[in-house]
């Protein structure tokens, strides 16, 4: 007998994805493992080299099965936790077991392929940066000047060669010492301090009444079984001291703590005010790390070195051991979803952790999801409450002024002459200002004045929106652009005329409107460089810019002093958006961004221009009237069936013949109804085929079905074999498929 190795490869698709045998050779079998990354031989004549994950290992008979080339270190091999979790998101988001694994790994700590020495071999994506570390081995009973001072240096532990040289230690004195025996010398991972310019401020932090009630009831629920509860705070209501609190008693308690944001723009301020109490035991995990920065900080966690990690929706991947909170900081954000394969919400994950190590999970927000206040509302979550603002300033007063009437009076601008005079007044205050529009550009749409054709992108079905910094017409799906912009329609000839309004005209207006005025925008454009978020928020906080105007990164989660008044621009997209949570996202984005002013010792106050003030779900947000706005939409979502009262599934079609991709949606459709026939415990409603919200990206068009359903495995099996139907006949060849179990269904 042998031992065998069932492994799942790299880059099958959704009908080859399966566990394919392998010999496991003998030199190889210490390094073996449920759960090793290995390199296979992959094809049925090939013997191409391919990544693995090894899911089984059995003993077996070994004849005709071909043996695996190499093996990943044993310090590599995945937990048991995160195995169990490739398992979760391949059950559960129809993705591939190692679409799974590199979901969970970040790039730097996977493998790849090398043909070093004529044959195949693992390689690390990329080579851990070590430096050498020198320590105290015996001391001789004779040293030189030079040697002595080193030997001192040493008296406090090792140190890096780095640091040695600093003090002026000589690279040829080390290495003489570490020849006679005197030091050792070993490679280890070069440090890396992230966030590094914080003040440590280990001060006791003084919680209010109502937060120190909010902190018994949720410290209570710590108790080593699984439980989660449902934090809901109006905004500057103080929920961050709340969770600091927690992580304080999680600490204490022996125990690691998790805490997720739902954007970069909100990770700096949070990691320092994590780092101000906790110091460096703070990990971080974000995209916007350099590969190397995120795998050194992965084996930091990984090795124990750290009690908190922070991070975007992937830091719930973490290598935490012994975890006794979670944080889910802005719940309601849809980037807590995936929206590429594996196709899952981290709350779900962070559920499914939180049960496994017997942790806390909190959902804050001041504005949660409506299925999570259902949840905490019929009793799933313990519902815990902070009504007032922490320092007991009022909410923002709030108006919302009538763009229609604007424009009657000849202003045609982004700004109406009454947020105008607001932003006066707050400039000779010294205040500050922040203007939130979440469109980026200067112009948004070119029209032909003569045909009225308007300029599309060429692979997309969308406007081209015209950047006047670089002066080109850019495609904000595929980034395809066109350069010079054009001024006469290709069709006919005549003047083409843009208008709409996004970030960069409204900083140009801004800046023709107020002269003096120090401006800051802020969007997708402005914050594509390393760093520049933090770098961009710190400089607002300083004061050195009177007015912020940016995208949704600038609507939650940022708490300014200084800030106090706040004016929302262009809303009215939002509003008759297509989607069923239209209204919950412009309740949400409205509610947040106005809670940004009027957080410190100042009254707050926001403008919401608009062409329809008398809009209800905009009258709920300018009073923060959460309770009213949920009790509006539940009825809605329950006439209609819709979340929480059903799951939605997306089943998505993309193709380069649009008759095709309609024909192979149909199809499964058909195959759909087919099955369910036969499984008639599963409750199902099938909307569609319909062409997604934008039918083209990238020159391939894009059908949906949209499935109302209980999402549980009886579900899932149901799909999983329409889907083997779908391959049987041949239809991938027509439209590739994809299925969405965490979707909206309003793409």
């Amino acid at each position: 007998m042998s031992r065998i190795a069932g492994v799942a490869v790299n880059n099958a698709t959704l009908f080859f994805d399966r566990i394919y045998s392998y010999l496991i050779p003998p030199e190889l079998e210490p390094l073996v493992g449920v759960g090793s990354m290995v390199l296979v031989p992959f094809g049925y004549r090939s013997q191409k080299a391919r990544m693995g994950v090894v899911l089984s290992v059995e003993d077996g008979d070994a004849a005709k099965l071909k043996s695996l080339y190499d093996a990943a270190p044993e310090s590599a091999r995945l937990s048991p936790e995160l195995l169990r979790l490739v398992h979760e998101l391949h059950d559960k988001t129809f993705c591939t077991y190692y679409e799974a694994v590199k979901a969970i790994i970040p790039y730097g700590a996977q493998y790849k392929a090398s043909s070093k020495g004529g044959s195949p071999k693992l390689e690390k994506q990329i080579t851990r940066h070590t430096e050498p570390v020198y320590t105290r081995a015996k001391r001789p009973e004779k040293l030189t000047e030079k040697q002595a001072a080193v030997w001192d240096m040493l008296a406090d532990g090792p140190l890096t060669q780095a640091e040695l040289a600093s003090r002026g230690a000589t690279r040829s004195v080390l290495d003489t010492m570490c020849k006679h025996g005197v030091l050792t010398r070993e490679q280890r991972d070069k440090g890396l301090s992230l966030y590094s310019s914080y003040s440590r401020d280990p001060g006791e932090i003084t919680l209010s009444a109502a937060q120190q009630a909010a902190y018994d009831r949720l410290a209570a629920l710590q108790t080593g079984q699984p439980a989660a509860a449902l934090l809901h705070g109006v905004t500057s209501s103080g929920k961050t001291l709340v969770f600091i609190k927690l992580i304080e008693r999680t600490i204490r308690m022996g125990r690691k703590a998790l805490v997720l944001v739902p954007e970069i723009s909100l990770t700096p301020q949070m990691i320092y005010r994590l780092k101000s109490v906790f110091g460096e035991r703070v990990a971080v995990q974000h995209s916007a790390l350099s590969h190397t920065e995120r795998l050194l900080q992965w084996n930091e966690i990984q090795a124990g070195g750290a009690d908190i990690v922070v991070g975007t929706r992937s830091a719930v991947f973490a290598p935490l051991e012994n975890i006794g909170l979670i944080v889910i900081d802005e719940e309601q954000e849809h980037t807590y979803r995936s929206e590429n394969s594996p196709r899952y919400s981290a709350h779900d994950i962070a559920k499914r952790r939180a049960a496994e190590h017997g942790a806390l999970l909190v959902l804050a927000s001041a504005t949660p999801s409506v299925e999570s206040y259902y949840a905490a509302r019929m009793g799933r979550y313990t519902l815990v409450e902070l009504k007032e603002r922490y320092n007991a300033m009022p909410l923002p007063q709030v108006e919302l002024v009538d763009m229609r009437e604007e424009l009657a009076a000849g202003n045609a601008g982004s700004i109406s002459s009454r947020l105008a005079g607001e932003i006066e007044r707050n400039l000779a205050a010294k205040k500050q200002t922040i203007l939130l529009l979440n469109r980026r550009g200067y112009r948004t749409v070119g029209m032909c004045t003569g045909c009225g054709e308007v300029i599309k992108c060429g692979g997309c079905s969308v406007p081209m929106v015209y950047h006047k910094s670089e002066n080109r017409l850019l495609c904000h799906y595929c980034g395809a652009s066109i350069s010079p912009v054009p001024e006469t329609c290709p069709s006919c000839g005549e003047r083409i005329k843009y208008t709409g309004f996004g970030t960069q005209r409204v900083e140009e207006e801004l800046a023709e409107r107020f002269p003096s005025a120090r401006i800051l925008r802020m969007d997708a454009d402005s914050t594509s460089r390393k760093d520049s978020h933090e770098t961009m928020l710190g400089a607002f906080a300083r004061g050195e810019y009177d007015i912020m105007v940016g995208t949704q990164m600038v609507a939650k989660g940022l708490d300014f002093e200084r800030v106090t008044l706040v004016g929302v621009l262009g809303v009215d997209q939002l509003l008759f958006a297509q989607g069923y949570k239209a209204f919950e996202n412009v309740f949400s984005l409205v509610t947040q961004v106005i809670g940004r002013g009027g957080r410190a010792d100042s009254p707050g106050r926001a403008l919401i221009q608009t062409v329809d003030p008398a809009h209800p779900v905009l009258n709920l947000a300018a009073r923060q009237d959460y309770t009213a706005f949920y009790e509006q939409e539940i009825r809605f979502r329950k006439l209609n069936l819709y979340p929480p009262f059903c799951r939605l599934c997306l089943v998505g079609f993309s193709g380069e013949n649009e008759a095709d991709v309609v024909a192979a949606a149909s199809a499964f459709a058909g195959m759909v109804q087919t099955v369910s026939r036969t499984m008639r415990d599963v409750p199902l409603r099938v909307l569609g085929p319909a062409p997604m919200n934008i039918t083209m990206v990238g020159g391939r068009y894009r059908y949906k079905l949209t499935l109302k359903c209980r999402a549980d495995a009886s579900f899932r099996t149901l799909m999983r074999r329409a889907a083997d139907e779908y391959h049987k006949q041949g239809l991938p060849a027509k439209a590739a498929l994809y299925l969405d179990l965490n979707s909206d269904a309003d793409i």
